[in-house]
């Protein structure tokens, strides 16, 4: 038994009955929906066209959400439905950026995540889901794909159909009959504009807190009235000065008049910050762990400090992680209630693991200063730092797995993530190094910082160029390729990221090698490390899934 959906656009007439007929089947809060009805409007007057295309969940085989879900809130029936389970749900909006289709929002009321669950409580006991049940022209079919006997199986076999985002190897279980790339490919037409629909998107799902600082602040808005207003600016925006009435679909544009509304940023600054706190936790260790590799003597009192800066900025990655999460009081259930296939879970016993092998270091270093005995225990100090190394670039690079699970963000797909992700850990220990030394005087580490901070610096102009300029399979990740070099971020990225973070950093130690001028650059570099995680987080969540 397999549960799918056909589409039938043949038939759709637009008229939102299984929007709200869904809503109130699963009493869905305001501003959010778990299926939608999206309008193209295309062609060239007078031969234009309006094209319905019923949006929700695609219930995939291979469900990207399912598979990056830390605590199994989400899970795939027998029957091949994609259910969810509010109680485990966290709030950390992975599967949110796992899924190519914007299928799943935050509910403003549980803040958890929720879906079209092809109302399973119905199929269990025999009935239709909602919306197949309402739409007045048989719009949308539902059944079991794998009994011939069925509409919907008969209807695959015969007709041509199409799913969204094929090249997502999602193999989705949601079909249309005479689909419309300008409707189902979201790249295909631009953003709506102002409209009475798009006020919503002044708070939607995990974005709703935009929407509350409204509702309490002391001020009166009117959403209608600043509606109407947006709307004769944009129209004043298109107007043509040779045809007033110009409006896009005139010229063959096509373009979006009903749109889902906008969820903003859904990992902000909390997850760029946690990601640079992070690089600097692994960092801080692997500097020294390096030094003593290449047969550096390093004192007691910077493995303590090394440990030290580790274990405050590890402290800072868990907090920054469980400020992000909209059920924070829910966030040991990544650790007792894993899942074992998300990088999530991983990088939090990651986290844990590498905190735990950091702190025993620290401890055995602290007891050989102030003991009085002399002891043996340079082979298990050995063990001891190459295990904690491999946890540490496990630490350094596991968001890159967790970024590439979530399939929805193009940009995030690139193989070289985990080494600038790696470097950027090299990077951020040794600048807190060239900071510390200066402050504490760790004289014998200057060159050894000086020649990795080069090297790092190196590497890393070498990932971003390789990042930005190779060719990108996707309109989406071109996209934002052009909006960090050419668009919104040019600005931060030319200026902070490269001029900054690199640039006046490989200069300083390229021709001064004073401690105050390493130390500079030691500052710099964690400026354009900071920004650079700003952007690549920010960036691709900026273009629209649907």
């Amino acid at each position: 038994m397999k549960y799918g959906f056909i589409i039938d656009n043949r038939k759709c007439i637009g008229c939102h009955a299984c929007t709200t007929a869904c809503k109130s089947e699963h009493d869905v809060a305001i501003g959010v929906n778990r299926t939608y009805v999206k309008q193209v409007e295309k062609g060239e007057f007078p031969n234009t066209r309006r094209i319905f295309s019923v949006m929700r969940c695609n219930h995939c085989t291979d469900a990207p959400c399912v598979e990056i879900c830390p605590v199994q809130a989400l899970y795939t029936r027998e029957d091949g439905i994609v259910d969810f389970d509010n109680n485990r749900c966290i709030g950390c909006k992975s599967c949110m950026q796992a899924c190519p289709y914007d299928a799943l929002y935050i509910d403003p009321d549980t803040h958890t995540a929720a879906k079209c669950n092809y109302c399973a409580h119905r199929v269990d006991v025999g009935r239709e889901p909602a919306c197949v049940s309402v739409c007045p022209e048989h719009a949308i079919i539902a059944g079991d794909m794998h009994n011939p006997n069925t509409e919907i199986s008969q209807l695959l076999a015969r007709q041509a159909v199409k799913v969204r985002k094929p090249e997502k190897g999602t193999n989705p279980n949601l079909f249309y009959i005479d689909a419309d790339d300008s409707s189902l490919v979201p790249e295909a037409t631009d953003k709506s504009g102002p409209s009475l629909w798009s006020s919503q998107a002044r708070g939607v799902g995990h974005f709703a807190k935009a929407a509350e600082k409204m509702m309490y602040s002391n001020k009166e808005f009117d959403l209608l009235q600043m509606t109407i207003d947006n709307d004769i600016e944009a129209a004043y925006q298109r107007k043509d000065s040779e045809n007033p009435n110009y409006i896009d679909v005139l010229n063959g544009k096509a373009r979006r008049v009903y749109d889902t509304p906008d969820k903003g940023i859904l990992w902000g600054w909390e997850v760029s910050t946690y990601v640079f706190t992070k690089a600097i936790a692994a960092g801080a260790f692997l500097i020294p762990f390096l030094a003593m590799l290449l047969g550096y003597e390093v004192s007691p009192t910077a493995k303590l400090w090394s440990a030290g800066i580790s274990l405050a900025f590890l402290g800072l990655t868990g907090l920054f992680l469980v400020m992000d999460l909209d059920r924070p009081d829910r966030f040991l259930n990544v650790l007792l209630r894993p899942q074992w296939n998300s990088w999530l879970v991983k990088g939090g016993y990651t986290i844990t693991v590498f905190g735990l092998l950091v702190t025993i270091w620290g401890a055995m270093t602290l007891l050989r200063l102030r003991s009085a005995q002399v002891f043996e225990i340079k082979t298990g100090e050995t063990v001891l730092l190459w295990i904690t190394a491999i946890f540490a670039i496990l630490l350094a690079i596991y968001t890159a797995f967790l970024f590439a699970q979530a399939k929805g963000r193009d940009f995030w797909q690139s193989p070289t993530l985990p080494l600038h992700m790696l470097v950027h850990s090299v990077m951020a220990g040794t600048a807190i190094f060239a900071i510390a030394s200066l402050v504490f005087g760790f004289e014998d580490w200057m060159t050894i910082l000086k020649n990795t901070l080069i090297i790092a610096l190196v590497v890393n102009l070498f990932t971003l160029v390789t990042e930005l300029t190779i060719t990108h399979p996707t309109t989406s990740a071109k996209m934002v390729v052009e909006m960090i070099t050419k668009g919104r971020y040019k600005n931060l990225f030319w200026g902070v990221t490269v001029l900054v973070g690199n640039i006046i950093p490989l200069a300083i130690l390229l021709f001064d090698s004073g401690e105050l001028w390493v130390a500079v650059s030691g500052i710099c570099v964690l400026a354009g490390i900071l920004v650079t995680e700003k952007i690549w987080v920010e960036a691709p969540q900026r273009v629209p899934l649907a």
